[in-house]
């Protein structure tokens, strides 16, 4: 009789990474010290925008210490343009970005000269010894103004600050829905430039084998698989001679969904030197350096019926680019492209995205990466609607929402949701909030003109998650692939490697691989090693971003495990002498029907396998598989995130009461991991809502540029989250999995302005800009009274 196993999908086991986290036996990239390193440190320009005339480096090769120096014009050679790779237009503005300024700064960060040292401390002190003599160019910092024929140019080479405009019309023309529509609502919605803030900030080692021309570079990064293909294009080296390495990374946020400049000009120090080199950022480096997220306007125009019917949806952006196309900046908003319907039914939608370049620090990938943009531009529409109309907010997002019974369902913008059950996950976070009550003292307090009013926020949402299909990319013009590669290697004394080609960063890749691989060939969990972050030995991957690892990499690893027991059962039938049609497959044994004492373990396989001394003819000795999976279509998680917020009139201080939260991330791999993954994504959405914003001033510099100016939220300023979970699973892979990374991000954001906004409004308040400070709250509330 076969034993009963309890199924390792769905269990909330603790995570195989956390005991070296905690107990320090991490290899964090600066950990990573190598005979004969040097350290190198790059002087930034502290202008915005200025012509080079002069850099003399010379001064600093006296200083103690220091081994080399070079400028910008020394290390040109050798050195492309770094890479952009989603040209989303065919006339789209692609400038050069050379890792090191040359001839001209264009943000207050560029570098323009490297020291190199004998230690990081000295490298950095030779940096004032450097002479630069700059001639100002006046800053680009107005999206608005920058499109004007009279407006510096951040690249006057190229004519224009346009990067690109990019439009989406499906339906009917939203000027005809605009003309039968009983009315329609216009609203302008500022997205605030945030600096990503990893736990660790980024570094780079580089080591050079002189003997064979290879180099290793150990980096940061989320994209090891990545940076190794376009470290070969910009440096010139052979890609069979680079090996990328991504040790323990220290959270990414997409800050590290990037090919970097530093790592570019480690290539060339170490080439140039022969000696291996280390680059670490500062945290205030990094505000300069690491991209930047978000940074846009949206101007949104619904059309919509007096009963709610919701008819049209016309959106403009401006998006600052800053100043390069780094490696997807300018498809960035475009993943919120598809998302501006969100969750609702109408019959036209307009959409058009302006690229702007700026003399700041470019944007790139930060958490949701435009999707979270698309959901507070919908959310907050829908709220200022159901105003308009009179209707509680909630009725109106049921009145035009995708009902159950219509999935798979194509939206307006001609995505294919496949599953999903609003109604449901809106009724379980409604009863957890206790929204009746909570309106009712709302309205109790607004009637007794209480000093501390109470807001309601609400925010349905979905997102496309899981970017993968390597044919929709293609229709994108973007120039990578989206498929990943796994593979399973059944070892001889029965224990298993997974070799993933995701590249996790606090994900908790090496548990849930490890719970996929268990489940489909039968053995326990801690038999299961995960393999990942190294290009020699995980050799083909897409990394790890766009809450694509489950749906894409996790899926590859399930499928090279079904492989693996495919192969296995034809060595097991040989042995048993059965057929494979007569073979069960049961947690990790293969039994004969009928004859359950006939039976081989899939270990027992592996062994034998091994042996090769009696397989079946012409069978190669392996059991080994791997799979590189290309989905089909996205995965569409979503939820119902429910905000009541208490704002003093007097002070402006917005306290979070509660927050509620059930979202549907389909079937769980791990409940502990996604639980962890929710709070994480709450944490970063309610940041954007009320502490951060990248700050600069009218020359262009970064004034929110150290911890004490940049406002990151830590504990004791997050509320207790009650989270819950509905499932509908989805029906485009086996395991009926979505993503989950970032949709704590996408949906917490709106749901807390709406409440700020919510609770102001009977004092004549109609919007608060992000974040929602003290400072601004108390603003808005006495230009209504005034």
């Amino acid at each position: 009789m076969t034993e009963t196993v309890e199924r390792e999908v769905g269990r909330a086991r603790p995570r195989k990474e956390d005991a070296h986290l905690i107990t320090g036996q991490t290899n964090w990239t600066d950990n990573i010290s190598v005979n004969g390193l040097l350290h190198f440190a790059l002087l930034r320009s502290p202008m915005a925008h200025a012509r080079i005339e002069r850099v003399d480096v010379s001064p600093a090769l006296e200083r103690p210490g220091v081994i080399a120096a070079f400028s910008g014009a020394d290390l040109a050679e050798g050195l492309g343009s770094m890479p952009c790779v989603w040209p989303v237009t065919e006339d789209i503005v692609m400038p050069d970005h050379p890792p090191i300024a040359v001839d001209e700064v264009r943000h207050a960060g560029d570098p323009v000269a490297v020291v190199v040292a004998r230690d990081r401390y000295a490298a950095a002190d030779a940096l004032e010894a450097i002479e630069v003599d700059y001639e100002p160019l006046p800053p680009v910092l107005d999206l608005e103004a920058a499109l004007e024929p009279d407006s510096p140019l951040v690249h006057s080479d190229k004519g224009t600050n346009r990067c690109y405009t990019w439009p989406l019309k499906t339906g009917e023309s939203f000027d005809s829905v605009r003309q039968r529509a009983e009315l329609t609502l216009k609203r302008r919605y500022h997205q605030q430039r945030l600096i990503p803030n990893a736990m660790e900030p980024r570094a780079v080692v580089v080591t050079p084998i002189a003997s064979s021309g290879e180099y290793t570079l150990y980096s940061s990064t989320q994209i090891p698989h990545i940076v190794r293909v376009l470290m070969a294009m910009v440096t010139g080296i052979p890609e069979n001679k680079i090996r990328v390495i991504a040790p323990d990374v220290g959270g990414g946020f997409g800050s590290k969904l990037q090919v970097y400049g530093e790592e570019a000009i480690a290539l060339a120090v170490a080439r140039r030197l022969g000696r291996p080199v280390k680059w670490t950022e500062s945290r205030s480096e990094g505000y300069l350096a690491t991209h930047h997220g978000r940074g846009m306007i949206q101007d949104v125009e619904i059309a919509a019926n007096r009963d709610g019917k919701v008819l049209g949806l016309k959106v403009d952006l401006l998006a600052d680019m800053g100043a390069y196309l780094m490696l997807i900046t300018p498809g960035t908003p475009l993943l919120g492209a598809f998302m501006y319907p969100g969750i609702y039914k109408m019959d036209a939608y307009d959409f058009t995205c302006t690229g702007v370049f700026t003399t700041r620090t470019p944007t790139d990938a930060y958490r949701g990466a435009g999707r979270p943009e698309a959901t507070f531009a919908i959310e907050r529409t829908m709220d200022e609607l159901a105003v308009e109309l009179g209707m509680d907010p909630v009725e109106l997002r049921r009145r035009n929402w995708i009902r159950h019974e219509e999935f798979p369902h194509t939206s307006i913008a001609g995505l294919t949701y496949d599953s999903g059950n609003y109604e449901a996950a809106t009724a379980k976070a409604l009863e957890l909030f206790d929204y009746d009550k909570l309106r009712a003292e709302q309205a109790d307090r607004n009637g007794r003109a209480d000093t501390v009013r109470l807001g309601i926020g609400v925010s349905t949402y979905t997102e496309m998650c899981g970017l993968a299909p390597s044919r929709i990319l293609k229709d994108l013009r973007y120039a990578a692939g989206g498929w990943e590669a796994a593979s399973i290697r059944m070892l001889p004394t029965g224990k298993v490697e997974v070799v993933t080609g995701t590249s996790p960063h606090g994900q908790g890749h090496a548990t849930c691989w490890s719970q996929i691989a268990a489940d489909a060939l039968g053995v326990p969990f801690d038999d299961v090693e995960v393999v990942h972050g190294d290009t020699k030995a995980a050799p083909q991957g897409m990394d790890t971003y766009g809450s694509r690892s489950l749906v894409v990499g996790g899926m590859a690893v399930h499928h090279a495990a079904l492989k693996v027991v495919d192969k296995a059962r034809k060595v097991a039938a040989h042995l048993l002498e059965a057929s494979e049609q007569d073979l069960d497959f049961t947690n990790g044994v293969f039994s004969v029907k009928g004859s359950p004492d006939a039976r081989k373990t899939i270990q027992e396989v592996a062994f034998e396998t091994f042996s090769s001394h009696d397989l079946p003819d012409g069978m190669e000795p392996t059991i080994n598989a791997e799979q590189l999976l290309d989905p089909d279509t996205f995965s569409y998680p979503h939820g119902t995130h429910l905000c009541a917020v208490e704002v003093d009139t007097e002070t402006g201080q917005t306290h979070i009461r509660s927050y509620v939260c059930v979202d549907d991330v389909g079937h769980v791999i791990n409940p502990m991991i996604v639980e962890g993954q929710v709070h994480g994504g709450l944490a970063q959405g309610i940041a954007q809502a009320l502490y951060e914003e990248a700050v600069y001033d009218d020359e262009g510099n970064l004034v929110s540029g150290t911890m004490a100016d940049y406002l990151v939220p830590s504990a004791p300023d997050l509320p207790e989250f009650v989270t819950d979970r509905t499932e509908t699973p989805a029906t485009s892979n086996a395991l009926g999995v979505k993503g989950v990374g970032e949709a704590g991000t996408i949906a917490s954001t709106p749901a807390v302005v709406n409440a700020v906004v919510d609770a102001l409004r009977p004092l004549g308040v109609k919007e608060v800009r992000m974040p929602c400070t003290p400072e601004r709250v108390w603003k808005a509330i006495e230009e209504a009274r005034s």
